[in-house]
């Protein structure tokens, strides 16, 4: 097809192309659906297929010559700024001149065979011919959001004004002006470096055959609608099928996402679409930028409103970055292959993809994202981009069973090969010189001889001839044996222990939880972690009871029934018994099982409704003291500890302190008691686990203190009622008891010359400025570490990380974790931002600002990441896009979600809190972030809407994801939303009645309860597809989410508005729309 060909308009973002069987359209996953060939259409992240790729010409750097991942959303400079912005698309200029070279920018929105959202019309609409003249105000408008609150910047003042500044937005080009064709899609162009003559403008006649991702209300007449909701099912193109020209000469093609290296051509990508006669299997050249213009595209279902209803007209929300279609786009292109780690600074595949890792000389994604897999050389160009550069480490992280688990190495006595000088372990990055007599460390570059017992000959190419032999030399992550010197006090630990501590106040009592505690406990103490192949777990188990006073529990193997000891000096806290509270669960299960029977009955009539708090975890501390062990305590309480005692807290919640610049006091703990406890804790690698079931404030950002500095997890259960939590809590419990842990665990992370560790984020004590410690790191434990320069890098050798953890096994084996990563350096700026992670980004970027509220006002936080992000814009809008008009944001491609996600940690509960967010769920969500890995913030900030009505009840995967807006929603649909933490079920108003008797078991909408907190086993295809679902998504998340049952409508519907994080919030945050015209705003103001 010629280069100005117009592709034909597909259904919308992330959703399946019912007439073209070929579109691939994998599950969440990225497992591709069965049965389905791939596209002839290059999928969006490599170069089309059946296409030679050029030497690009003399002097032209791909980088540079275009924005080349610019995603340029442009905007009219010379007008204020309204909110409400981005149209639809312009065609190019075909005034006769030639298309210079280097100047189309790169548009962000797939190919011509997958678009999103315009709608199916009902009569055949002509394009206008190319020359016809622009008519503002054309265009039909959308009902839904027509008085957005103008959160950013005046409104325009007239109509008029707001499409003088729409007229200069485009997508995909940097400036190419011309009259709009009537319903363009949003294809793909490629950037051509074409010295060829002008090529003339085909346009095909007949209307676009895409469908909008939502109905509105009332919904339209079903001649709009064909067929079922994700788009309709296309007979084909209306129109003219497109001439088959052949291709240009001289198109450079374009990679996206990290460039040259990592997303080149996939080798295994079949070729042309079965079942498309109308195009050729030999793709011609790209279409054109096209341009983004607010009038000239027909708003989904407004076509049928009379004139004087049509409300001002607004971005069309499908003309901006969808995070939908980036992750399906990952997904069907690199989803497929391994991610092999023997390239230095490869961009691994985004963590919604579902891939497999080889490792071959650098440590696993599962284990270390970085910010950015290229980093600049100097500090001078950090500077100047404002990119942080940061590696979120999960030293223990959980690997697929199709993956290897890092090899164990045994050097015997001697322990592991370190350089002399930095202490770096030998790793694959290590050269061996003289024969292989000595090493030069790649940290340091310090000589050291290699011990006699490791000499090995070198091969001709300088390797060891045993390099394969050995994980060390080879892979990019491994263990070490630790060798006596690596214990404390040099001597050997012993295996750790767990102990349970139970709140037996009145509130914890009545509401049934005692009795459900001590019911689990019997049944989870046969699954306490065990290494590999042993019989039974090595751990301990020992039993404390409190509420103003401390149970100890004698539970020695040789009683005939339990005894219990009472400590009520809380002030002066000891343990009473050494022999016979930490026991063999086998050997003492008798005992155990009995103190488990009796102890609801003992508490059956407690009274007592205070209890202490500091006490208990000194309790647990000097038990594990006396046994010379580490371990873990679990903690189950219920109320603000105001018992007098070490520890004692007071009510000091205050709605009133929010937005003021005592706002941050509510997130700082109340008493130093607690840190310092904390510290000692970690000392003896007692780690924490907190259970919490509050009814009322509880102070957790104090409580939470102990919990977080020895790398324990805490779980909030409020309002806690047996029959709508139990089953949260106990899978909760199940699996925190069961995870894989590591005790009295240090990290160090080593870097090569030029850069170097500063700065921390995670759930660790640091008594230095280069040790991380904790008493426990589990597998769902990330360390976030960021990294500023001292030095110099050199493009050549690159840059070095070695995070290396000693840590104590659940068997008591004292082991080092290596896990290595060589990154590349760059001198240019477009380098940087074409290898950077949007997602680590963000997950750092909510951590640094997390961390910001404890010190500094709300306000100040959020503007200090929206000005770093502006600076980031801008540093690349100003040095790696091609010049355009200052009225175009440019977004680099690696980075064009970098907005949406912004404006989601910006809204979210702990920077802009709700009315009805408790100052405890601010706390609990803050401590709860700091930890998350990368995939969880990246849910966790913007949630994953899935339509279950079109999910196939035949196939295993999940439906293709709809983006957050409430627009996207159908009232005929029922939608899946989780977050990590909860799955909401929004039912329509208008479901079908079997659909809703399928899945809930009764007959109508007003049926259905609210207060189900799971889905009803029902034998039908359709309640099972949705259930498994629901586990399916449950087992990805390291918490069990919480079921909600939202009705359309229904007073709980507002709970669920707030996680449609591209609309506005009821709080005030921005829509994604308005932010982005806001991030543009202050790009121009920092260019200007």
């Amino acid at each position: 097809m010629s280069v100005n060909q117009q592709t034909h308009t597909g259904p919308p973002y992330g959703q399946p192309q019912p007439g073209y069987q070929g579109y691939q359209q994998p599950a969440y996953g990225g497992q591709p659906l069965p049965g389905v060939p791939h596209s002839q259409y290059g999928v969006y992240n490599g170069p089309m297929p059946g296409y030679q790729q050029p030497v690009p010409p003399q002097g032209c750097f791909p980088s540079l010559g275009f924005p080349s991942k610019g995603s340029p959303v442009s905007f009219n400079s010379d007008t204020s700024l309204a909110p409400n912005f981005i149209g639809s698309v312009r065609a190019p200029s075909t005034s006769g001149t030639s298309l210079s070279s280097g100047h189309l920018g790169y548009s962000p929105f797939g190919q011509g065979d997958v678009q999103n959202g315009i709608p199916a019309s009902t009569a055949p609409m002509q394009r206008p011919p190319a020359s016809q003249p622009f008519l503002p105000g054309s265009a039909p408008v959308p009902v839904s959001q027509t008085s957005m609150l103008q959160q950013y910047g005046p409104p325009p003042a007239s109509v008029q004004q707001l499409s003088n500044h729409m007229a200069g937005m485009t997508i995909g080009s940097t400036s190419t002006s011309a009259p709009p064709p009537a319903g363009l899609g949003y294809g793909a162009p490629r950037p051509p470096t074409m010295p060829g003559p002008p090529l003339p403008v085909q346009t095909a006649a007949g209307p676009p055959t895409s469908q909008p991702n939502h109905v509105s209300s009332p919904p339209p007449p079903p001649s709009t609608l064909s067929g079922p909701y994700p788009g309709p099912p296309m007979s084909g193109l209306r129109g003219p099928p497109p001439p088959t020209h052949p291709p240009q000469p001289g198109y450079q093609m374009q990679q996206n996402g990290s460039f040259e290296q990592v997303r080149g051509p996939q080798t295994n990508y079949g070729g042309a679409y079965p079942g498309t006669p109308n195009y050729g299997s030999q793709p011609g050249p790209p279409p054109p930028p096209k341009r983004l213009d607010p009038d000239s595209i027909p708003s989904p279902q407004l076509n049928e409103l009379p004139p004087q209803q049509k409300p001002r007209h607004r971005i069309d929300p499908d003309a901006i970055p969808s995070p939908i279609q980036v992750i399906e786009d990952d997904r069907s292109n690199r989803g497929s292959e391994p991610f092999v780690t023997g390239v230095r600074g490869q961009v691994p595949p985004l963590v919604t993809t579902n891939f497999l890792v080889k490792d071959q000389g650098n440590a696993s994604p599962r284990y270390i994202r970085c910010t950015s897999y290229n980093i600049p050389c100097t500090s001078d160009m950090a500077k100047q981009s404002q990119v942080p550069l940061a590696a979120v480490i999960k030293p223990l992280a959980t690997l697929p069973p199709d993956e290897t688990l890092p090899y164990l190495v045994d050097h015997g006595e001697s322990g592991p090969v370190r350089c002399n000088r930095c202490k770096a372990y030998m790793c694959p990055f290590m050269q061996f010189i003289e024969g292989g007599r000595r090493f030069q460390c790649c940290f340091c570059s310090c000589v050291t001889e290699v011990p006699p017992h490791y000499f090995q000959h070198l091969d001709h190419t300088g390797k060891r001839v045993d390099f394969y032999d050995r994980p060390e030399l080879s892979l990019g992550s491994y263990e070490f044996l630790a060798t006596v010197d690596y214990c404390k006090n040099n001597k050997f630990p012993s295996p750790p222990a767990f102990i349970f501590m139970i709140d037996v106040s009145y509130n914890a009592v009545k509401s049934g939880l005692v009795r459900l505690i001590c019911e689990e406990l019997k049944s989870l103490l046969d699954y306490l972690p065990r290494e590999g192949n042993m019989e039974e777990s090595a751990i301990r188990v020992g039993f404390v009871t409190y509420n103003k006073v401390l149970h100890f529990y004698n539970v020695k193997s040789s009683l005939a029934q339990p005894q219990m000891m009472v400590v009520s000096d809380v002030a002066d806290m000891f343990v009473p018994l050494l022999d016979g509270f930490l026991v063999n669960v086998n050997e003492s299960r008798t005992v155990i099982i009995s103190l488990l029977d009796q102890i609801p009955e003992m508490f059956a009539d407690t009274r007592e409704t205070e209890t202490v708090f500091g006490p208990v975890i000194q309790a647990g501390l000097e038990a594990l003291k006396a046994a010379e062990c580490a371990g873990k305590l679990f903690i189950f309480h219920t109320s603000l500890p105001i018992a007098e005692a070490p520890g004692k807290l007071k009510n000091r919640d205050d709605k009133k302190l929010i937005n003021t610049d005592k706002e941050k006091t509510l997130f700082q703990p109340q008493t130093s008691f607690y840190n310092n406890l904390a510290k000692d804790c970690v000392a003896q690698g007692c780690c924490v686990d907190l259970f919490l079931f509050p009814n009322q404030y509880l102070d957790v950002a104090t409580l939470g203190i102990v919990t977080y500095q020895t790398g324990g997890s805490i779980y909030k259960y409020a309002y806690f009622q047996l029959e709508t939590d139990q089953d949260r809590f106990l899978n909760d419990l199940r699996r925190d008891v069961q995870k894989e842990v590591g005790f009295d665990a240090v990290m160090r992370v080593r870097t090569s010359t030029g850069i170097r560790a500063t700065d921390f984020f995670g759930a660790f004590f640091m008594s230095n400025t280069t040790d991380v410690e904790m008493a426990g790191l589990d597998c769902d434990k990330t360390i976030t570490v960021e990294f500023k320069h001292d030095d110099k890098l050199s493009e050549d050798s690159g840059a070095l990380l070695q995070c290396a953890l000693l840590y104590t096994s659940c068997a008591g084996q004292r082991r080092l974790r290596i896990h290595n990563l060589s990154l590349n350096c760059c001198t240019q700026l477009a380098d940087l931002y074409r290898n950077c992670e949007t997602d680590t980004l963000i997950n750092y970027l909510a951590k640094y600002a997390y961390r910001g509220v404890l010190n500094s006002p709300v306000k100040t936080v959020r503007d200090a990441l929206i000005n770093q992000c502006a600076q980031i814009l801008a540093c690349y809008r100003k040095n790696c896009a091609s010049p355009s008009s200052a009225g175009q944001l440019i977004l680099p491609e690696c980075m064009k979600l970098l907005p949406v996600y912004l404006n989601c940690v910006l809204k979210s509960d702990v920077l802009q809190p709700g009315p009805e967010v408790t100052t405890d769920d601010r706390a609990y969500i803050r401590q709860l972030v700091t930890s998350m890995d990368v995939a969880e913030t990246n849910v966790f900030f913007y949630p994953r809407l899935l339509p279950v009505t079109k999910a196939d009840v035949d196939s295993d995967s999940l439906p293709a994801a709809i983006r957050n807006s409430e627009e996207r929603l159908s009232k005929g649909d029922i939608y899946l939303l989780e977050n990590g933490l909860n799955i909401f079920v929004w039912v329509g108003v208008n479901v079908q009645q079997g659909l809703i008797q399928n899945l809930f078991g009764v007959s109508s909408f007003s049926q259905i309860s609210s207060t189900l907190n799971t889905l009803p086993v029902l034998e039908n295809p359709f309640s099972k597809k949705v259930r498994s679902i629901i586990d399916m998504l449950q087992v990805q998340r390291s918490r069990y989410m919480k079921l909600i049952i939202v009705k359309q409508e229904d007073k709980l519907e507002m709970l669920f508005k707030q996680f449609l994080v591209e609309d506005k919030s009821l709080t005030g945050g921005a829509s994604y729309v308005d932010f982005l015209c806001h991030m543009h705003k202050e790009i121009r103001q920092l260019l200007s």
